[in-house]
């Protein structure tokens, strides 16, 4: 007889302890250490270990040659933005314009960039991805030094609007996470879109018309190109995040569908990729308070892979989607999260068979 507990949840699961609330499995895991097959830990372990290493790795393909790309919500050091710089440099993008309201942190990551990738030219922004002049300014920037716009990654976004007093607190806006819709400030409400869905809107505003020009004395010969939007898996599931920023990534990957087919013809591509828990600045909390209760082993681990993503993987799809690669993905909402969303939502029974 083989028991076993079907479940399927947000990376809240990682506080729960489960095994106080459902007896062990008897059965043996088909995973445990037994003709090569690892155990479900040290699979988890080795794959984490196996990542790092091909993140640190500096030897790039060439995807990316000749490319010109904007990249917003580059501030955090980690951070899928920054993750995505590193990427596309590696790649052997010719030139990137990064942009975030925060700038603290991009200088050393220009630098960085510059001196592991001495082949792309990188420049930065200060300013709020959110605001159709600066928009407009870094679009026209890069055309009138490059000549030609490949893609633009509207990664700008926030989950929530935290207290200024407790903004670099490791634990910091966890309890505002959970907050009911009804102590919620409608100014935060817009605010909350207007970083993350008003900024996507302006991205395919001004940067589709660039995408379009071909600039043959600069190596484009062919219009097109690709608008990249990050929008969540709380964008496409229940109880994935606070309504406030639920409903502005639901409107982001809705704007990937509706943009392709208003682009129809241009050879432009509009996806939005979908994280779900990633190991970035934005969840720092929960990572700090699951390492405080002897559990940082459990996130991520009711999805199927058994652990958390890391800001690379989701900038490999980001790549992958700005790259020729995707020349015939087009309108689609993608999730990256190991299979989360995949099933339905859990019930905490016991199944037998």
């Amino acid at each position: 007889m083989l028991r076993y507990p079907i479940r399927q949840s947000t990376d809240a699961d990682a506080f729960i302890p489960i095994t106080q609330t459902l007896p062990p499995l008897t059965t043996v895991s088909p995973l445990q250490p037994k003709d090569g097959v690892l155990s479900v830990q040290d699979t988890r372990k080795a794959a984490m270990e196996d990542l790092a290493a091909r993140i640190n790795s500096k030897k790039g393909t060439g995807r990316m040659k000749g490319k010109v790309g904007i990249i917003t919500g580059v501030g955090p050091p980690i951070g899928i933005g920054t993750a995505t710089a590193r990427l596309m440099a590696r790649e052997g993008a010719k030139h990137l314009y990064l942009l975030d309201y925060d700038d603290t942190h991009l200088p050393s990551l220009v630098s960085s960039l510059k001196a592991d990738y001495p082949g792309t030219k990188v420049s930065h922004v200060k300013a709020d991805a959110a605001s159709e002049p600066a928009v407009v300014d870094i679009v026209n920037q890069a055309l009138n030094e490059e000549g030609h716009l490949d893609f633009f990654f509207a990664n700008a976004g926030i989950s929530q609007l935290r207290p200024k007093a407790d903004a670099n607190a490791p634990l910091a806006g966890l309890v505002q996470l959970g907050r009911k819709t009804g102590e919620i400030p409608h100014e935060e409400f817009t605010e909350i879109m207007r970083i993350n869905a008003l900024s996507v809107f302006l991205a395919i505003k001004h940067a589709a018309p660039a995408l379009a020009k071909v600039a043959p004395s600069k190596g484009k010969t062919v219009p097109g190109g690709s608008l990249v939007l990050t929008a969540s898996i709380a964008g496409l599931k229940a109880n994935a995040g606070p309504l406030p920023y639920s409903a502005s990534k639901a409107a982001v990957a809705s704007m990937a569908g509706t943009a392709a087919y208003e682009l129809i013809g241009q050879n432009i591509r509009v996806n939005a990729i979908c994280p779900g828990l990633i190991q970035t600045d934005m969840t720092k909390g929960l990572f700090e308070l699951a390492k405080m209760g002897g559990k940082e082993d459990k996130m991520g681990g009711i999805n199927p892979m058994n652990r958390q993503g890391l800001p690379f993987e989701v900038a490999q799809l980001a790549l992958f989607l700005a790259s020729d690669d995707s020349s015939y993905v087009n309108g689609q909402a993608l999730a990256v999260d190991g299979g989360l969303t995949a099933s339905v939502p859990y019930v905490p029974i016991r199944a037998r068979l």
